[in-house]
């Protein structure tokens, strides 16, 4: 019989913790991404038609507009908490598509504006009251609502219409927002993206181009070719000076700011890719794909260069997301009423 050595403290102190680095974590597997953990949302059985979803920094929320719900659901990344705001039209089915309700939000000056697609109004929040503070008329189906504080403007686009509508907010009284004047968008505008640091606004036309519009001239600056038969969703990673736009048939585009809207690269990933978002400090881009019921997680160069880091599934149409600064990205699941919430292990690209 062969005599068994004790091993020295050091040894086993080894042994532990290489063992602890091959379990997987709360999250997956070490370096990798988690499956997408279910979110159920109030009243949300049965189905929501979801559409354009936003994160607060300031505010430290998510903004989710529960479309046929008539709730603007706020939702603390770390707790996971739910906050319902209601005042919006409501719908006691869900029916395929996002047109009942409240599908777009955004935050700025304490507030948070709302679009209201059913009532075709601009509804203001306060989300300290959780109450209604101001509704305006839209003179045309909401699409996206952006908040554009250097000019302290509310910018809502309207593709039925070919136009961005903007809206001025008062500094002082009651905050209801004043139509002031109409920018016109042939061919679009699709999705919306606000650059205070250059002074422009970013959208999409539905074929093949981006733009970019001057904030104070409303002027369209530029006009860049995005190599997307269909462009969709939008993000922007502007301390790199890099634009990103999704691509319907499944495909993400990186267009670089500093050189005249130039394509650094492209990568194909999924299908019915539609909404887009973006991680600046993870350097991480997410690509969902409605109809291929995944959501690609890509990695963004300093340069611009696009790599798949990995594939997460999710569901039927779950057609977009939202990141958080928590490292986490929320998917969309419309048939179910929910998000998918994927923790985003993965190491940042630097």
């Amino acid at each position: 019989m062969l005599r068994r050595l004790n091993p020295s403290p050091a040894v086993r102190l080894a042994g532990i913790l290489v063992a602890l680095l091959a379990l997987p974590t709360a999250s997956g597997r070490a370096g990798e991404p988690s499956k997408a953990a279910p979110i159920p949302l109030p009243g949300g059985e049965g189905g929501i038609g979801f559409d354009d979803l936003s994160f607060a920094p300031t505010l430290g929320k998510l903004l989710i507009p529960a479309g046929r719900t008539g709730n603007l659901d706020l939702i603390d990344p770390v707790t996971r908490q739910i906050a319902p705001l209601a005042g919006f039209s409501s719908q006691g089915s869900f029916v395929q598509g996002h047109g009942e309700g409240t599908t777009s939000a955004d935050f700025g000056r304490g507030l948070i504006f709302a679009t209201d697609r059913t009532a075709l109004k601009l509804v203001v929040l306060d989300p300290a009251t959780r109450g209604v503070v101001a509704k305006a008329d839209l003179a045309g189906s909401p699409d996206y609502v952006r908040w554009v504080a250097s000019t302290g403007e509310i910018w809502v686009t309207q593709p039925d219409k070919d136009r961005i509508e903007i809206f001025t907010l008062p500094t002082s009284g009651p905050p209801v927002p004043a139509h002031k004047e109409f920018v016109a968008v042939a061919g679009g505008p699709e999705s919306l993206v606000v650059d205070t640091q250059r002074g422009r606004a970013y959208t999409n036309l539905w074929k093949d181009k981006t733009l970019a519009i001057d904030l104070k001239t409303r002027a369209i600056a530029a006009r860049w070719p995005n190599r997307c038969t269909d462009s969709r969703g939008i993000a922007l990673d502007a301390r790199r000076g890099l634009l990103f736009a999704g691509c319907a048939e499944g495909k993400a585009v990186v267009l670089d700011l500093l050189h005249d809207g130039a394509v650094r690269d492209t990568l194909s990933a999924g299908s019915g890719v539609d909404i887009i978002d973006y991680n600046p400090r993870l350097g991480h881009l997410y690509l969902p794909g409605g109809k291929s019921e995944t959501m690609a997680i890509l990695g963004v160069s300093k340069a611009g260069k696009l790599t798949l880091l990995s594939t997460v599934k999710t569901a039927h149409a779950a057609h977009c997301v939202v990141a958080d600064d928590h490292h986490q990205a929320w998917v969309c699941d419309p048939g179910h009423g929910r998000l998918l919430l994927v923790d985003d292990t993965l190491p940042a690209i630097e």
